[in-house]
């Protein structure tokens, strides 16, 4: 529980991550009590009164959050306070009377005002905390949109705020699946002796999604799928389905762990970039029942961009756990489904049984949507009386009836409150993960991505990457399966 005397401060309280993700999670956790006496304290550049302020946090809450009621409501009103302003050292000063002994600045802003953010607070003296308390800066990716960018904007932060005061969110770190990754591996001793190279064939990091870009054409067309998810949210799935197991459970063990995967990955040139990166645009087609347009036809999106809305890697990892195994990542938007897993497939076993006894290679798959599961895909006898196998499906929801989970920024949230470091990011995992990709990036400066029709399983450039005994994992689902 947080300590009482804490306070949050919310630089962008009016925009959507406040009014869709953040809010609903502290008004759960208020409701499971779980955040003590804790202020929330918003900030924003609207002149908005008070009660404008607790309308609009009220208006998100009804429509975001899960099971809002009026009784919880008017309790959770009392933690809210609201202050306009601009990003300027004499402006957020004006908070002082708001902090508490404990405070967490987060940072719900366009990533362009990252630095001027932190610079601001620091200038104000925030972020030097106070004798018997604490000063944290939470902040949002992308962290920088290159190597250059991201230097920088450590520089920016550094000139006010510790390393340990700066925590970078990935809210794929605050899933449950994600957490349970690393949990099923090493506390299961049948899991542990064959997660190297030894038995694994192949590692899949798929992200999938429906949507197109929606109303996000500003911020994505600068950015595009590498940007927005690989070097991000898949390169941390990537480094946790990779590590090699941790001494202790302890923060920066695990993030020296994390550090040192991106670190062993063979490195990406301009020559073998091809090898190993492909990128593709959705054209217009079908979602569903319903016709949609293609990327270039969205509303605010240039009619000649080379933004690419599909991006997939092949990475290798130079250490002696990995060394010849390919851990293929990918993420698209307008594909057949949403579907996000990480799938791990063994080496088929050199002879099943004598005689004509098929067998499927064996698949250990963690799913985080649309159903939080874990599956193992199996071989069995089929029925009958001839002696042949088929492939079962060994399957468990993460959560069973009864069970009360956390959303990520729940979970997230607490972790901050708590100064618990464990699923944040430290600047040097962000470093490395430019560093796999600057190539990538460099290289798709010229050409342009490969149109794949929306609805379709992505384009056919991506499987390029595979070995030839290799297949992409469907992101199409089959009605009723649930792996």
């Amino acid at each position: 529980m947080a300590k009482p005397g804490n306070a949050m401060v919310i630089l962008g309280a009016t925009g959507d991550l406040t009014q869709r993700l953040l809010m609903p999670a502290l008004y759960r956790l208020h409701v499971l009590g779980l955040i003590g006496d804790l202020r929330i304290v918003g900030y924003a550049l609207e002149t908005w009164s008070q009660e404008r302020f607790e309308q609009h946090v009220h208006g998100g809450l009804s429509k975001f959050a899960e099971g809002f009621d009026a009784r919880h409501w008017e309790r959770f009103r009392q933690r809210l306070d609201y202050r306009h302003g601009e990003l300027k050292a004499e402006a957020v000063a004006a908070l002082e009377p708001h902090l508490a002994p404990g405070t967490l600045f987060y940072l719900a802003l366009p990533p362009s005002l990252f630095g001027q953010a932190a610079g601001a607070l620091g200038e104000a003296g925030f972020s030097k905390p106070p004798r018997s308390g604490w000063r944290r800066l939470v902040v949002e990716k992308p962290f920088g949109s290159d190597l250059a960018s991201a230097m920088k904007l450590r520089q920016d932060m550094h000139r006010h705020w510790d390393e340990s005061q700066i925590l970078r969110i990935d809210h794929f770190l605050g899933k449950e699946t994600t957490q349970n990754l690393m949990v099923f591996r090493f506390a299961n001793r049948f899991l542990e002796p064959v997660w190297n190279a030894q038995h694994v064939e192949q590692v899949q990091i798929t992200y999938a999604e429906t949507l197109g870009v929606e109303k996000r054409a500003g911020y994505y067309d600068r950015s595009g799928a590498l940007r927005d998810m690989l070097q991000n949210h898949l390169m941390q799935l990537f480094s946790l389905a990779a590590i090699e197991p941790p001494s202790a459970w302890d923060a920066e063990i695990l993030r020296d762990h994390k550090v040192e995967v991106m670190r062993s990955v063979s490195k990406l040139t301009a020559r073998n970039v091809n090898r190993h990166a492909v990128r593709g645009q959705y054209a217009a087609g079908k979602s569903g029942r319903r016709r949609v347009r293609g990327y270039r036809e969205e509303p605010g999106v240039a009619n000649d961009s080379r933004t690419e809305t599909f991006a997939a890697l092949r990475l290798e990892i130079d250490n002696w756990r990995w060394q010849g195994v390919p851990f293929y990542l990918r993420s698209g938007k307008r594909l057949a489904s949403n579907c996000s897993e990480i799938a791990v497939q063994f080496k088929r076993n050199p002879g099943a049984l004598p005689g004509a006894v098929s067998a499927d290679p064996n698949w250990m798959v963690f799913r985080i949507k649309p159903n939080q599961a874990m599956t193992l895909l199996a071989n069995a006898k089929t029925p009958g009386l001839e002696l042949d196998g088929r492939q079962v499906r060994l399957s468990a929801p993460y959560a069973e009836n009864g069970d009360s989970g956390f959303s990520a920024y729940e979970q997230l949230l607490m972790d901050a409150l708590e100064g618990d470091r464990t699923h944040f990011l430290r600047f040097d995992e962000v470093e490395w993960a430019w560093r796999v990709l600057e190539p990538v990036l460099e290289a798709w400066k010229k050409g342009e991505p490969e149109p794949y029709a929306a609805g379709s399983e992505g384009p056919q450039g991506q499987h390029r990457l595979l070995d030839a005994n290799h297949a992409w994992r469907p992101v199409r689902l089959v009605a009723g399966e649930d792996d």
